[in-house]
């Protein structure tokens, strides 16, 4: 298996900081992508409930021949299912689909500010910690305000943050936010959804170092200290992207990328006006 790097989370459970993202990957497929992810040496899978392929997820984690306590699972509440009791039933769903015991990692999708409900979702959430039905708990796209609000309510902080987080968008003042709680933050859509794999500067530093864009872009995040979960359904893609952990950037490369940061950098949803 190839060698990767493991982050110890605020609980103390070790993660991966590397993984396999299955956002909008079809169902039909998924099965086969995570099984050839985890062949080719992959240890942590992030899915959610509103990807609906949470079933594929279980079938692909069985089919490896991947020892479930050497794979890390993350997956996600939904919007529609915030609350403390739809929280918990929302939880009992994905268990069921994964088909599996126990969950590694269950994060809060969304704060979706105009339900107001993620604070009671994340007294879900710590229940089903204390409960011992999953490993860690965390939360997805969360401002600084909102982490504020939970932590200052339950006195119980997220072990990450995953947001959206890229060279064209690097969430500083949001990652020091997390860094102040002590909260990892973990890159979602971290090759900026391909828009940045023809960016001349990364095609350089790529060049330089005989590599390819994305695993320069990866090899960021890394050594940026970020978990980053790149998404591929291309077997060669998925294999190529694992490929990074026999280089490091430089501080020329690292300064240089810091360039690439937008203020308007975004190209997901804004979690302080997302109403879904």
């Amino acid at each position: 298996m190839t060698d990767q790097p493991y982050v110890t989370l605020n609980d103390g459970h070790a993660m991966p900081q590397f993984g396999l993202g299955v956002f909008q990957t079809p169902q039909d497929v998924t099965a086969g992508v995570v099984e050839t992810a985890l062949k080719a040496g992959y240890r942590s899978i992030d899915t959610a409930a509103i990807y609906a392929n949470e079933r594929g997820v279980g079938e692909g984690l069985k089919a490896s021949g991947v020892a479930r306590e050497d794979v890390f699972l993350t997956t996600k509440l939904w919007n529609e299912h915030q609350g403390f009791d739809s929280a918990l039933k929302a939880f009992d769903a994905s268990l069921g689909r994964l088909a599996l015991e126990t969950i590694d990692l269950y994060l809060i999708h969304w704060p979706s500010p105009t339900r107001d409900l993620y604070v009671d979702s994340w007294k879900a959430l710590v229940r089903l910690k204390q409960e011992g039905r999953v490993g860690s708990i965390g939360v997805s796209n969360f401002a600084p305000e909102h982490l504020e609000r939970i932590i200052g309510e339950t006195g119980v902080a997220p072990t990450l943050n995953q947001i959206e987080l890229h060279p064209a968008f690097q969430q500083h003042a949001w990652r020091a936010a997390d860094e102040k709680h002590g909260v990892l933050t973990e890159s979602w859509s971290p090759l900026g959804r391909g828009n940045q794999l023809d960016d001349p500067t990364l095609g350089a530093i790529a060049a330089k170092h005989g590599k390819t864009t994305a695993q320069v872009i990866i090899r960021w995040h890394l050594d940026s200290g970020l978990i980053v979960i790149p998404k591929s359904v291309t077997p060669s893609r998925i294999v190529e992207n694992i490929q990074v952990f026999d280089f490091k950037l430089d501080a020329d490369d690292l300064g240089k990328i810091a360039g690439l940061d937008k203020p308007d950098g975004r190209i997901g949803p804004d979690p302080a006006t997302a109403a879904f």
